[in-house]
């Protein structure tokens, strides 16, 4: 999908083409394979940053070494990078995809640690005025985690919003995609409605999750008061376990991934997929899948 600069300013109808997704049933696992080398062979309007190497986790400072290193392996399929936080190396990450000619989504990490939350306002501030933001996401899942009040939150959007008045750069804030059906509050403060997507989180068969994937952004559209909407994560763990009726396998990961990049380039939606590299430190807070959302291994390799 070829980058489109508007869909993160214009609202547009809309006017959802439903596409049908990958029949497993009728395709053998060498021709999976080959269909999603061919679909991350044709690039991908954006992806997740995945920073920490294997041993390394939140909280570890990162070179900017190792940011570049990861973006060079990214480049060639995506025309832009979500980073998820602006302290510790992260603020790297907008920096150096600019200067591989990448569009970035800039996240500020919010939590209940007050202090951090400042360093991370203030480093997305600075990075926003320096030329390394065009979307700015203040927070993310700050209300699933329930780690802020609504009014906290909110005031941590409109500094954001007020601090970068003049600079045309859209401010958001990222959240499962129903909160903003919930809390219509934040689709008032923000000028770009950035929704989470997972299917396999509700539980949902792999057969099933293109539609289900499809409704999830049915609500965010009702919600959005025809604001621009941006996918900032969906995807699909290729082993791990399960989740009700939602397994965790390489098939079902690479069906999710063709299907997901056939239908939001047919509507022309912009997405951020989860995840670029596979990271081994969110086994802890998600359970064995947590370390196998990306598209390239630990070891930085394209897992098909």
């Amino acid at each position: 999908m070829s980058y489109r600069e508007e869909s993160y300013y214009t609202p547009k109808a809309y006017s959802q083409i439903l596409t049908q997704g990958v029949d497993l049933s009728t395709i053998s696992l060498e021709e999976l394979k080959a269909l999603w080398r061919k679909t991350i062979a044709e690039g991908m309007h954006g992806i997740c940053f995945s920073i920490y190497e294997d041993g390394q986790e939140p909280g570890d400072d990162i070179s900017i070494e190792q940011v570049e290193r990861r973006v060079k392996i990214l480049k060639p399929y995506t025309q832009a990078i979500r980073s998820f936080s602006c302290i510790e190396g992260n603020e790297y990450v907008p920096e150096v995809a600019k200067k591989h000619g990448l569009k970035t989504l800039v996240g500020a990490w919010l939590s209940d640690d007050k202090d951090d939350n400042e360093q991370e306002i203030e480093g997305l501030i600075s990075l926003a005025k320096a030329g390394y933001v065009d979307v700015a996401a203040v927070g993310n899942e700050v209300l699933y985690r329930n780690d802020l009040t609504l009014e906290e939150l909110l005031s941590y959007i409109k500094r954001v919003k007020a601090a970068l008045t003049g600079l045309d750069i859209p401010v958001g804030y990222v959240d499962a995609y129903y909160e903003f059906s919930r809390h219509p509050e934040l689709v008032e403060h923000s000028d770009v409605i950035l929704a989470n997507l997972y299917p396999y989180w509700e539980g949902c068969p792999i057969a099933y999750a293109l539609g289900h994937m499809q409704a999830m952004y049915g609500q965010v559209v009702d919600a959005a008061q025809g604001k621009p909407i941006i996918i900032t994560e969906t995807g699909w763990p290729s082993e791990g376990g399960n989740l009700k009726g939602a397994f965790a396998g390489e098939e079902a990961a690479m069906k999710y991934f063709i299907d997901a990049m056939q239908w939001t380039k047919t509507n022309e939606i912009p997405i951020f997929y989860f995840s670029s590299f596979d990271e081994s430190w969110k086994t802890g807070d998600e359970g064995d899948v947590g370390a196998y959302w990306g598209l390239w291994d630990k070891n930085e390799q394209l897992k098909f």
